[in-house]
């Protein structure tokens, strides 16, 4: 299955000029079981990512673009009459999917983002009392703007907690957007994503990624650093135990993509900022990435 990662890999650096950490990261989100936030200025590549790792997926894909409009069965699906069976029909919403792309999700009011909370944790949506399963694996890629950008609503708690990772992209080097244009002047600024990957192919990857195994010392270090935030002064909300099992799950994708069977402390370090930063609520004035760096700073590994 590594062979299949790696053309997996290969079909996003082909799309994605750089970039080559936020690449990462996302199938860290992917292979983990979890899901992906993009936060960054628009035309940075975010939509671009996300649709090239959907194309990438033989799965089904579905596109949300969020707006002030939206309503919460825009998301879900709902059910309307069939007066020919004279009984109601169930129309399924975008959820339905094995890739679903939400485009600037804080664009969307608080209640239709409410409408995620549920597939997001327990991959099913419930309406008028029953529960339907959505396709497996379910993986969602939400792009934001800023907050500070006008029409966006930020993002609750709860909401935010349901995101495995959270990255910005940030604006490309010099020699990438020189590459950029290169392409542009070749007519291959977006060049064809190919399918390199079934949704059971890529189920069984998660499966050996949960098999990675993260040794007693370790589990203790990840409890340790990640307690440490729900005591800061410097923070009015740590991160919940859901932080938690989202940092082990995204060690264990990390340490699966680097060809290792076994988590490592350097795996913590690198990818608690993007677990934990964006679950907690830094005092007046702090900034919660100085917090987890401070933090990464004192806590002890052994």
């Amino acid at each position: 299955m590594r062979d299949r990662l790696h053309r997996l890999t290969e079909n996003l650096h082909v799309a994605i000029v750089g970039k080559n950490e936020a690449i990462e990261l996302v199938l860290v989100g992917l292979l983990s079981g979890g899901h992906v936030l993009l936060e960054d200025v628009p035309g940075v590549g975010k939509t671009l990512l996300a649709k090239s790792l959907a194309k990438s997926i033989a799965g089904k894909f579905q596109r949300l673009q969020c707006t002030p409009d939206l309503m919460p069965t825009d998301v879900t699906g709902t059910n309307i009459w069939n007066p020919k069976q004279g009984e109601f029909e169930f129309l399924p919403g975008p959820v339905f999917s094995h890739v679903l792309l939400a485009d600037e999700i804080n664009r969307a009011t608080p209640r239709t983002q409410a409408a995620l909370l549920e597939v997001m944790e327990e991959h099913q949506v419930t309406i008028d009392g029953l529960s339907r399963p959505v396709p497996s694996p379910f993986f969602t890629i939400a792009t934001q703007n800023p907050v500070e950008y006008q029409g966006t609503f930020p993002l609750p708690e709860a909401q935010m907690d349901r995101f495995a990772l959270s990255l910005s992209l940030g604006y490309p080097e010099e020699r990438e957007e020189l590459q950029m244009i290169q392409r542009l002047q070749a007519s291959q600024l977006n060049p064809e994503i190919q399918p390199c990957i079934t949704p059971e192919e890529l189920h069984e990857i998660q499966l050996a990624c949960r098999q990675v195994k993260i040794e007693d010392s370790l589990q203790h270090y990840i409890l340790r650093l990640v307690r440490s935030t729900r005591g800061d002064e410097e923070l009015t909300l740590g991160s919940s135990p859901r932080g938690t099992v989202a940092l082990v799950r995204c060690v264990q994708a990390y340490a699966y993509l680097k060809g290792r069977d076994y988590g490592i402390p350097d795996d913590v370090k690198v990818l608690a900022p993007y677990v934990l930063a964006h679950r907690l609520i830094p005092a007046s004035g702090r900034r919660a990435g100085t917090v987890i760096d401070r933090l990464l700073a004192q806590v002890p590994i052994g």
